[in-house]
Protein backbone atom coordinates (compact mmCIF):
# COMPACT_ATOMS: atom_id res chain seq x y z
CA UNK A 1 0.00 0.00 0.00
CA UNK A 2 1.25 3.17 -0.97
CA UNK A 3 2.44 6.13 2.00
CA UNK A 4 -0.42 8.63 2.19
CA UNK A 5 1.07 12.55 1.70
CA UNK A 6 -1.52 14.76 3.82
CA UNK A 7 -1.65 18.24 3.29
CA UNK A 8 -3.56 20.52 5.32
CA UNK A 9 -4.95 23.95 4.90
CA UNK A 10 -2.36 26.48 6.80
CA UNK A 11 -4.43 27.67 9.64
CA UNK A 12 -2.02 31.02 10.50
CA UNK A 13 -3.51 34.19 10.18
CA UNK A 14 -2.79 35.63 6.80
CA UNK A 15 -0.99 32.90 5.58
CA UNK A 16 -1.67 31.96 1.65
CA UNK A 17 1.18 29.67 0.61
CA UNK A 18 0.45 25.98 0.51
CA UNK A 19 2.98 22.72 0.94
CA UNK A 20 1.89 21.30 -2.28
CA UNK A 21 0.88 22.93 -5.91
CA UNK A 22 -0.96 20.53 -8.18
CA UNK A 23 2.41 19.68 -10.57
CA UNK A 24 4.32 18.45 -7.43
CA UNK A 25 1.66 16.53 -6.01
CA UNK A 26 1.00 14.95 -9.27
CA UNK A 27 5.09 13.92 -9.35
CA UNK A 28 5.04 12.82 -6.47
CA UNK A 29 1.69 10.65 -7.03
CA UNK A 30 3.37 9.12 -9.92
CA UNK A 31 6.02 8.47 -7.62
CA UNK A 32 3.79 5.78 -5.85
CA UNK A 33 2.75 8.16 -3.17
CA UNK A 34 -1.12 8.67 -2.20
CA UNK A 35 -1.81 12.40 -1.79
CA UNK A 36 -4.49 13.73 0.53
CA UNK A 37 -5.21 17.75 0.63
CA UNK A 38 -7.63 19.06 2.81
CA UNK A 39 -10.19 21.23 1.11
CA UNK A 40 -10.15 24.66 0.16
CA UNK A 41 -5.75 24.05 0.69
CA UNK A 42 -4.75 26.20 -2.13
CA UNK A 43 -7.18 29.05 -2.11
CA UNK A 44 -4.51 31.61 -1.25
CA UNK A 45 -2.56 30.77 -4.82
CA UNK A 46 -6.17 30.77 -6.59
CA UNK A 47 -5.97 26.97 -6.91
CA UNK A 48 -9.51 25.28 -6.91
CA UNK A 49 -9.64 22.04 -5.28
CA UNK A 50 -10.30 20.23 -9.08
CA UNK A 51 -6.40 21.33 -9.84
CA UNK A 52 -5.71 18.30 -7.48
CA UNK A 53 -6.37 15.65 -9.82
CA UNK A 54 -6.01 12.25 -9.03
CA UNK A 55 -5.49 13.32 -4.63
CA UNK A 56 -7.70 12.65 -2.22
CA UNK A 57 -10.10 15.64 -0.63
CA UNK A 58 -10.61 15.95 2.98
CA UNK A 59 -13.10 18.08 4.43
CA UNK A 60 -11.17 18.91 7.51
CA UNK A 61 -8.09 18.77 9.01
CA UNK A 62 -8.88 15.46 11.15
CA UNK A 63 -10.09 13.97 7.92
CA UNK A 64 -6.93 14.86 6.36
CA UNK A 65 -4.54 13.56 9.40
CA UNK A 66 -6.08 10.82 9.52
CA UNK A 67 -4.14 7.59 8.99
CA UNK A 68 -1.00 9.65 7.15
CA UNK A 69 2.22 8.62 6.99
CA UNK A 70 3.61 12.10 5.91
CA UNK A 71 2.37 15.64 6.82
CA UNK A 72 4.10 18.58 4.58
CA UNK A 73 3.40 21.73 6.05
CA UNK A 74 4.41 25.19 5.73
CA UNK A 75 4.38 27.12 9.00
CA UNK A 76 5.30 24.99 12.32
CA UNK A 77 1.92 23.00 13.55
CA UNK A 78 -0.27 24.17 16.68
CA UNK A 79 -0.96 21.83 19.65
CA UNK A 80 -4.24 21.08 18.63
CA UNK A 81 -2.88 20.25 14.97
CA UNK A 82 0.13 18.17 16.37
CA UNK A 83 -2.75 16.13 18.46
CA UNK A 84 -4.75 14.89 14.87
CA UNK A 85 -1.40 13.92 13.46
CA UNK A 86 -0.48 10.32 13.74
CA UNK A 87 1.63 8.88 16.17
CA UNK A 88 4.82 7.59 14.37
CA UNK A 89 4.08 9.87 11.52
CA UNK A 90 6.29 12.15 9.90
CA UNK A 91 6.48 15.79 9.70
CA UNK A 92 8.46 18.12 7.55
CA UNK A 93 7.60 22.21 7.50
CA UNK A 94 9.01 24.95 9.06
CA UNK A 95 9.31 24.30 12.84
CA UNK A 96 11.25 27.32 14.12
CA UNK A 97 12.00 24.96 17.47
CA UNK A 98 13.79 27.78 19.53
CA UNK A 99 9.93 29.33 19.43
CA UNK A 100 7.87 27.07 20.06
CA UNK A 101 9.23 24.71 22.26
CA UNK A 102 5.79 23.49 23.53
CA UNK A 103 5.23 21.96 20.03
CA UNK A 104 7.91 20.32 20.24
CA UNK A 105 7.91 18.61 23.26
CA UNK A 106 4.30 17.59 21.46
CA UNK A 107 5.76 16.08 18.78
CA UNK A 108 8.66 14.20 21.35
CA UNK A 109 5.61 12.75 22.95
CA UNK A 110 3.57 11.36 20.22
CA UNK A 111 6.82 10.03 18.70
CA UNK A 112 6.11 12.00 15.79
CA UNK A 113 9.45 12.22 13.56
CA UNK A 114 9.52 15.89 12.68
CA UNK A 115 12.07 17.49 10.52
CA UNK A 116 12.63 21.87 10.19
CA UNK A 117 13.17 22.62 6.53
CA UNK A 118 15.05 25.28 7.71
CA UNK A 119 17.44 23.30 9.21
CA UNK A 120 18.91 21.50 6.12
CA UNK A 121 22.56 22.13 6.01
CA UNK A 122 24.05 24.70 2.83
CA UNK A 123 25.77 22.04 1.52
CA UNK A 124 25.91 21.45 -2.67
CA UNK A 125 23.93 18.56 -2.54
CA UNK A 126 20.85 20.26 -0.63
CA UNK A 127 20.49 23.20 -2.80
CA UNK A 128 17.65 22.22 -4.33
CA UNK A 129 15.73 21.34 -1.12
CA UNK A 130 16.60 24.73 1.12
CA UNK A 131 13.87 26.48 1.67
CA UNK A 132 15.41 28.86 3.20
CA UNK A 133 16.57 30.18 0.34
CA UNK A 134 13.33 29.86 -2.24
CA UNK A 135 11.36 32.27 0.14
CA UNK A 136 14.32 34.27 0.74
CA UNK A 137 14.56 35.22 -2.67
CA UNK A 138 11.03 36.30 -2.32
CA UNK A 139 11.20 38.57 0.57
CA UNK A 140 14.31 39.62 -1.01
CA UNK A 141 12.04 40.86 -4.36
CA UNK A 142 9.37 41.66 -2.78
CA UNK A 143 11.64 44.14 -0.56
CA UNK A 144 12.56 46.38 -3.33
CA UNK A 145 8.91 46.83 -4.71
CA UNK A 146 7.80 47.73 -0.89
CA UNK A 147 11.13 50.76 -0.98
CA UNK A 148 9.62 51.48 -4.05
CA UNK A 149 6.48 51.93 -3.40
CA UNK A 150 6.72 53.72 -0.19
CA UNK A 151 9.44 56.28 -1.37
CA UNK A 152 7.76 59.18 -2.68
CA UNK A 153 10.58 59.51 -5.37
CA UNK A 154 11.47 57.58 -8.80
CA UNK A 155 14.05 54.93 -8.27
CA UNK A 156 15.81 55.68 -11.51
CA UNK A 157 17.00 58.29 -13.35
CA UNK A 158 14.31 60.31 -15.65
CA UNK A 159 15.28 62.73 -18.28
CA UNK A 160 12.50 64.89 -18.85
CA UNK A 161 11.53 67.87 -20.18
CA UNK A 162 11.42 69.40 -17.07
CA UNK A 163 14.78 68.20 -15.90
CA UNK A 164 16.63 65.26 -15.27
CA UNK A 165 15.40 63.05 -12.67
CA UNK A 166 18.46 61.56 -9.91
CA UNK A 167 17.93 57.73 -8.97
CA UNK A 168 17.48 57.07 -5.73
CA UNK A 169 20.21 55.37 -3.34
CA UNK A 170 18.85 52.19 -1.73
CA UNK A 171 21.51 50.52 0.50
CA UNK A 172 20.86 46.53 1.60
CA UNK A 173 22.42 44.97 4.20
CA UNK A 174 22.96 41.84 4.55
CA UNK A 175 23.98 39.96 1.23
CA UNK A 176 22.60 36.18 1.52
CA UNK A 177 19.92 35.46 -0.49
CA UNK A 178 17.10 38.15 0.66
CA UNK A 179 19.40 40.71 0.37
CA UNK A 180 21.00 39.73 -3.15
CA UNK A 181 17.53 39.60 -4.59
CA UNK A 182 16.73 42.96 -3.47
CA UNK A 183 20.03 44.33 -4.59
CA UNK A 184 19.13 43.41 -8.37
CA UNK A 185 15.90 43.97 -7.97
CA UNK A 186 16.44 47.73 -6.95
CA UNK A 187 19.22 47.64 -9.84
CA UNK A 188 16.28 46.46 -12.34
CA UNK A 189 14.16 49.29 -10.82
CA UNK A 190 17.01 52.03 -11.95
CA UNK A 191 18.54 52.78 -8.24
CA UNK A 192 22.00 53.41 -7.35
CA UNK A 193 22.63 50.24 -5.39
CA UNK A 194 25.40 49.62 -2.64
CA UNK A 195 25.02 46.32 -0.57
CA UNK A 196 27.63 45.37 3.19
CA UNK A 197 27.70 42.56 4.81
CA UNK A 198 30.32 40.97 6.97
CA UNK A 199 31.32 37.88 5.43
CA UNK A 200 34.17 38.30 2.61
CA UNK A 201 32.84 36.05 0.32
CA UNK A 202 29.34 38.96 -0.16
CA UNK A 203 31.79 41.27 -1.65
CA UNK A 204 32.08 39.51 -5.00
CA UNK A 205 28.74 38.44 -5.24
CA UNK A 206 27.05 42.62 -4.83
CA UNK A 207 29.49 43.29 -7.26
CA UNK A 208 28.37 41.09 -9.40
CA UNK A 209 25.02 42.40 -9.57
CA UNK A 210 26.62 45.39 -10.37
CA UNK A 211 26.20 47.00 -6.99
CA UNK A 212 29.01 49.23 -4.71
CA UNK A 213 30.04 46.81 -1.94
CA UNK A 214 30.51 48.86 1.44
CA UNK A 215 33.30 47.15 2.85
CA UNK A 216 34.50 46.88 6.61
CA UNK A 217 37.76 45.31 7.27
CA UNK A 218 35.95 42.64 9.47
CA UNK A 219 35.97 39.12 8.61
CA UNK A 220 32.93 37.43 10.63
CA UNK A 221 32.48 34.19 8.01
CA UNK A 222 30.89 31.27 9.94
CA UNK A 223 29.46 27.82 9.24
CA UNK A 224 26.41 27.10 6.53
CA UNK A 225 27.23 30.57 4.82
CA UNK A 226 26.01 32.42 7.74
CA UNK A 227 27.94 35.30 9.69
CA UNK A 228 28.84 34.86 12.74
CA UNK A 229 28.22 37.35 16.25
CA UNK A 230 30.59 40.47 15.99
CA UNK A 231 32.59 41.66 18.84
CA UNK A 232 31.49 44.65 20.58
CA UNK A 233 34.42 46.56 19.34
CA UNK A 234 33.69 45.01 15.96
CA UNK A 235 29.96 46.54 16.09
CA UNK A 236 31.45 50.05 17.20
CA UNK A 237 33.51 50.18 13.53
CA UNK A 238 30.81 48.68 11.90
CA UNK A 239 28.45 51.69 12.95
CA UNK A 240 30.44 53.88 12.12
CA UNK A 241 30.90 53.10 8.84
CA UNK A 242 27.14 52.23 7.99
CA UNK A 243 26.15 55.62 9.42
CA UNK A 244 27.83 57.67 6.80
CA UNK A 245 26.30 55.43 3.96
CA UNK A 246 23.01 55.11 5.76
CA UNK A 247 22.63 58.77 5.94
CA UNK A 248 22.68 59.23 2.30
CA UNK A 249 20.30 56.19 1.54
CA UNK A 250 16.89 56.99 0.00
CA UNK A 251 15.86 53.32 0.89
CA UNK A 252 17.41 50.98 3.39
CA UNK A 253 16.67 47.25 3.26
CA UNK A 254 18.14 45.62 6.10
CA UNK A 255 18.25 41.54 6.06
CA UNK A 256 20.96 40.56 8.10
CA UNK A 257 19.76 37.27 10.49
CA UNK A 258 21.11 34.68 12.36
CA UNK A 259 19.96 31.33 12.78
CA UNK A 260 18.37 31.02 15.97
CA UNK A 261 18.88 34.03 17.13
CA UNK A 262 17.46 37.59 17.66
CA UNK A 263 18.04 39.73 14.41
CA UNK A 264 21.56 41.66 15.44
CA UNK A 265 20.63 45.27 16.05
CA UNK A 266 22.85 47.11 13.34
CA UNK A 267 20.96 50.50 12.73
CA UNK A 268 20.80 52.63 16.12
CA UNK A 269 18.22 55.25 16.20
CA UNK A 270 20.43 58.14 15.88
CA UNK A 271 21.09 56.26 12.49
CA UNK A 272 17.55 56.36 11.86
CA UNK A 273 17.57 60.26 13.04
CA UNK A 274 20.39 61.31 10.51
CA UNK A 275 18.83 60.14 7.34
CA UNK A 276 17.19 62.04 4.70
CA UNK A 277 13.95 63.65 4.94
CA UNK A 278 11.50 61.40 3.43
CA UNK A 279 14.19 57.96 3.20
CA UNK A 280 12.27 54.73 3.89
CA UNK A 281 13.82 51.62 6.34
CA UNK A 282 12.23 48.14 4.89
CA UNK A 283 13.25 45.28 7.41
CA UNK A 284 12.80 41.90 6.63
CA UNK A 285 14.40 41.16 9.79
CA UNK A 286 11.44 42.65 11.79
CA UNK A 287 10.45 38.60 12.17
CA UNK A 288 12.73 38.09 14.85
CA UNK A 289 12.81 41.73 16.40
CA UNK A 290 14.62 43.44 13.14
CA UNK A 291 18.10 45.16 12.35
CA UNK A 292 16.89 48.62 13.49
CA UNK A 293 16.06 49.22 16.47
CA UNK A 294 12.82 51.56 15.99
CA UNK A 295 11.47 48.66 13.89
CA UNK A 296 7.87 47.72 15.08
CA UNK A 297 7.32 44.28 13.70
CA UNK A 298 4.19 44.06 11.57
CA UNK A 299 3.90 47.76 11.25
CA UNK A 300 4.61 51.32 9.26
CA UNK A 301 5.75 53.68 11.50
CA UNK A 302 7.43 57.46 10.84
CA UNK A 303 10.16 58.30 13.27
CA UNK A 304 10.35 62.28 12.02
CA UNK A 305 10.27 62.12 8.39
CA UNK A 306 11.77 58.35 7.61
CA UNK A 307 9.02 55.82 7.07
CA UNK A 308 10.38 52.57 8.84
CA UNK A 309 8.22 49.67 7.21
CA UNK A 310 8.72 45.71 8.99
CA UNK A 311 6.56 43.59 7.38
CA UNK A 312 5.76 39.69 8.20
CA UNK A 313 5.93 36.68 6.36
CA UNK A 314 6.86 38.38 3.14
CA UNK A 315 6.84 35.41 0.87
CA UNK A 316 3.21 34.94 1.86
CA UNK A 317 2.83 37.86 -0.19
CA UNK A 318 3.67 36.63 -2.90
CA UNK A 319 2.05 33.05 -2.33
CA UNK A 320 2.20 31.67 -5.95
CA UNK A 321 5.24 31.41 -6.77
CA UNK A 322 6.36 30.94 -3.14
CA UNK A 323 4.40 28.18 -3.04
CA UNK A 324 5.30 26.47 -6.12
CA UNK A 325 9.19 26.82 -5.07
CA UNK A 326 8.68 25.37 -1.51
CA UNK A 327 6.73 22.70 -3.21
CA UNK A 328 10.24 21.34 -5.10
CA UNK A 329 11.80 21.96 -1.81
CA UNK A 330 9.88 19.09 -0.10
CA UNK A 331 9.63 16.93 -3.60
CA UNK A 332 13.18 16.97 -3.52
CA UNK A 333 13.39 16.32 0.24
CA UNK A 334 11.16 13.35 -0.29
CA UNK A 335 13.27 11.90 -2.72
CA UNK A 336 15.87 11.08 0.53
CA UNK A 337 13.24 8.85 1.99
CA UNK A 338 10.82 7.96 -0.72
CA UNK A 339 11.55 4.54 -2.52
CA UNK A 340 9.18 3.05 -4.93
CA UNK A 341 6.22 4.19 -2.69
CA UNK A 342 7.74 2.88 0.44
CA UNK A 343 9.28 5.65 3.21
CA UNK A 344 12.95 4.52 4.20
CA UNK A 345 14.86 7.28 6.63
CA UNK A 346 18.85 7.06 5.89
CA UNK A 347 19.69 8.53 9.52
CA UNK A 348 23.64 8.03 7.87
CA UNK A 349 22.17 10.99 5.26
CA UNK A 350 23.78 14.39 6.65
CA UNK A 351 20.81 16.02 5.34
CA UNK A 352 18.47 13.96 7.34
CA UNK A 353 20.44 13.67 10.41
CA UNK A 354 21.15 17.22 10.08
CA UNK A 355 17.38 18.58 9.86
CA UNK A 356 15.31 16.82 12.10
CA UNK A 357 14.03 17.90 15.62
CA UNK A 358 12.49 14.90 16.86
CA UNK A 359 12.54 11.15 16.26
CA UNK A 360 11.14 7.97 18.44
CA UNK A 361 10.46 10.24 21.56
CA UNK A 362 13.64 11.92 21.80
CA UNK A 363 14.63 15.30 20.45
CA UNK A 364 17.54 14.77 18.27
CA UNK A 365 18.45 18.40 17.55
CA UNK A 366 21.23 19.35 20.55
CA UNK A 367 20.59 23.09 20.37
CA UNK A 368 16.70 22.31 21.17
CA UNK A 369 17.13 19.68 23.14
CA UNK A 370 19.58 21.69 25.83
CA UNK A 371 16.90 24.80 25.73
CA UNK A 372 13.81 22.37 26.92
CA UNK A 373 15.64 19.61 29.11
CA UNK A 374 19.40 21.55 29.74
CA UNK A 375 22.34 19.61 30.15
CA UNK A 376 25.73 19.68 28.14
CA UNK A 377 25.70 18.14 24.75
Amino acid sequence: MPITLAVPKEILAGEQRVALVPAVAAKLADQGAAVRIEQGAGAGIRTPDSAYVGAELAVDAAAVFAGAQVILKVQPPTLAEIELMPEESVLIGFLAPHQHPEAVKRLQSRRITAFAVELIPRISRAQSMDALSSQAAVAGYKAALMGASLLGRFFPMLTTAAGTIRPAKVLVIGAGVAGLQAIATAKRLGAQVEGYDVRSAAKEQVESLGAKFVALDVKADAAGGYARELTDEEKQRQQALLAQHIAKADVLICTAAIPGRAAPKIVSEDMVRGMKSGAVIVDLAAETGGNCALTAPGETIQIGDVVIHGPLNVPSSMAEHASEMYAKNLQNFLGLMLKDGALTIDWEDEILARSVVTHAGEIKHEPTRQMIEGGTP
